[in-house]
């Protein structure tokens, strides 16, 4: 406990001599107690660094946090997607944080590798060249393989030396933190503090084994291997390990290269079309998608085919939640309202004693300014995010993955835009959404499906079972941003809340014995 207090005094000592505290009390005032930790924290007799007075509030905030490291850049990341926490602002704020920091030598990558996979296999990986993208968890090389007497080009990711351990020091102490927080200022337990930075904890440790992020990969492929235009690349599973993945190198065009790919002869409208036909296809579809597909995980192949990158973030929707979001933007594509509420009062999601003429008229005034709008201001993104606003007056109960998919459907829509401003996003969604709900209402469907979920489930087996069950409850974890009770996370947490209570009563036992003694002495 002594160690998690030097620790959680060093990044005290780092966020106070940054301007974070500055920046954030703009959206959130922090109580006078922190305020003053900080001063104290903050004090130094070196010359304290100059504000670049060029950048705005967010940019600042996002260096401010880079400069700090991966604990602090993970945790960035992981406020943006909890406006419900920071505020929607600061969550704005936090959208654009960067994942990038100085790679580590290639001999330590060569040595990591020899390790985790042995002497034949490193043995097999011929001309492994510099890093050639480096982010706060691990760096990427390119490299070739002897894959069964056949020299292939692949990309090798490497977790970061130690970073499990750095990670874990720095979080434990911020959930330290976090503990005192909620026992000395009572309106933050509302927050859940610790359980905040608890589910961070166990979503970065299951990020820092890339036998998850490959078997993510390996479902995603499996899933998408029929569609046209779509390529997965391929996981090399005797080389892969906790610390190593191994996958196809993709000789392609970075999809913001808008004028690279027109020299190329790539119809770029076509393109923005299939990019958001294909993310709708793989949510209604497969209830298994890309929840990263920002511009730099996009590219283009040699063939023109989309190949998305890594996989570390995806969105998993259940059966009831594909069925809601095909039927409600559909709806909303005809323009029928009623229908749309109806589906709101059939699934459970608002009350049945909500009267469905008032909750379609709140539907109507959604949509209706929507289609008044110009092309290239529509967003089915957006409308989600209305759609949950406006429900919530309806008490319209959470659906915290589809807050997940409606943040990256947004991204979607604007990586569409860049390619094509013109982009009609209902016409593009509509022909998808017919047939997934034309497919699903079909009587030869409905008597296939228990048949092919049980085909699908053996087909999508990744050589690591046990893997494939983590992997899940990562994905389970950011969806629904929480830890599910009677899990052994759940069971880890409360272990670490009583191992913080116990210190703090230890520490009071302390200081009154040390009152006593002083008392009795003096």
């Amino acid at each position: 406990m002594i160690k998690k207090i030097i620790t959680l005094f060093k990044l005290g000592r780092k966020v106070a001599k940054s301007d974070i505290l500055q920046i954030t009390s703009k959206f959130h005032e922090p109580p006078f107690i922190i305020k003053i930790i900080f001063k104290i924290l903050a004090f130094s007799f070196s010359e304290n660094k100059k504000i670049n007075s060029e950048q705005d509030e967010g940019e600042r905030l996002s260096s401010s946090l880079e400069s700090m490291g991966t604990t602090f850049i993970k945790l960035g990341q992981f406020l943006a997607t909890r406006p419900d926490i920071i505020g929607n602002e600061l969550s704005k704020k936090l959208e654009n944080l960067q994942d990038k920091l100085p790679p580590f030598s290639t001999n330590q990558a060569k040595e990591i590798i020899k390790k985790d996979l042995g002497e034949e296999n490193f043995n097999s990986i011929i001309n492994l060249s510099e890093p050639v993208a480096a982010a706060s968890i691990a760096q990427v090389h390119k490299a070739q393989i002897d894959d069964n007497g056949i020299i292939k080009d692949v990309a090798i990711k490497i977790l970061r030396p130690n970073i499990k351990k750095i990670f874990n020091e720095e979080i434990d102490a911020m959930m330290l933190f976090a503990f005192l927080i909620e026992s000395t200022i009572k309106k933050t337990k509302r927050l859940k503090l610790v359980e905040v930075v608890f589910l961070l904890k166990e979503i970065t440790n299951l990020e820092m084994d890339l036998r998850f992020e490959a078997a993510a990969a390996n479902e995603y492929s499996e899933n998408t291997k029929n569609d046209i235009g779509f390529k997965v690349p391929q996981i090399y599973w005797n080389f892969t390990s906790e610390t190593v993945m191994t996958l196809d190198w993709i000789d392609g065009v970075s999809i913001r290269e808008t004028e690279e790919l027109k020299r190329r002869n790539i119809d770029t409208n076509k393109l923005a079309e299939d990019i958001i036909q294909n993310f709708l296809r793989h949510a209604v579809r497969d209830g298994f998608f890309h929840a990263d597909m920002h511009q730099g995980n996009i590219f283009i192949d040699t063939n023109g085919q989309i190949v998305p990158i890594d996989f570390g973030i995806m969105g998993r929707l259940d059966k009831m939640s594909k069925r809601f979001l095909a039927e409600i933007l559909f709806g909303f594509i005809q323009r029928d309202y009623r229908k749309v509420a109806e589906i709101h009062l059939i699934a459970g999601l608002v009350p049945k004693e909500v009267p469905i003429e008032d909750l379609a008229q709140a539907l109507r005034s959604i949509g209706e300014p929507i289609f008044g709008q110009a092309v290239k201001d529509i967003s089915g993104g957006k409308l989600l995010k209305q759609l949950f606003d406006v429900t919530e007056k309806f008490n319209m109960q959470t659906q915290p993955q589809l807050l997940m998919l409606q943040k990256t459907m947004v991204v979607v829509e604007g990586v569409a835009r860049k390619l094509n401003p013109e982009t009609n996003i209902w016409v593009t969604s509509k022909p998808i959404l017919e047939n997934w709900l034309k497919e699903t209402k079909d009587p030869l469907n409905t008597i296939n499906e228990t048949i092919n979920n049980t085909s699908e489930v053996i087909k999508r087996l990744p050589e690591f079972p046990e893997i494939m069950d983590k992997a899940n409850q990562a994905l389970t974890y950011l969806a629904n941003g929480q830890i599910p009770q009677n899990s052994n996370s759940y069971m880890a947490l409360n272990n670490k809340k009583s191992e913080m209570i116990a210190f703090r009563n230890q520490s009071v036992i302390g200081i009154l014995v040390l009152v006593i003694i002083g008392l009795l002495v003096f």
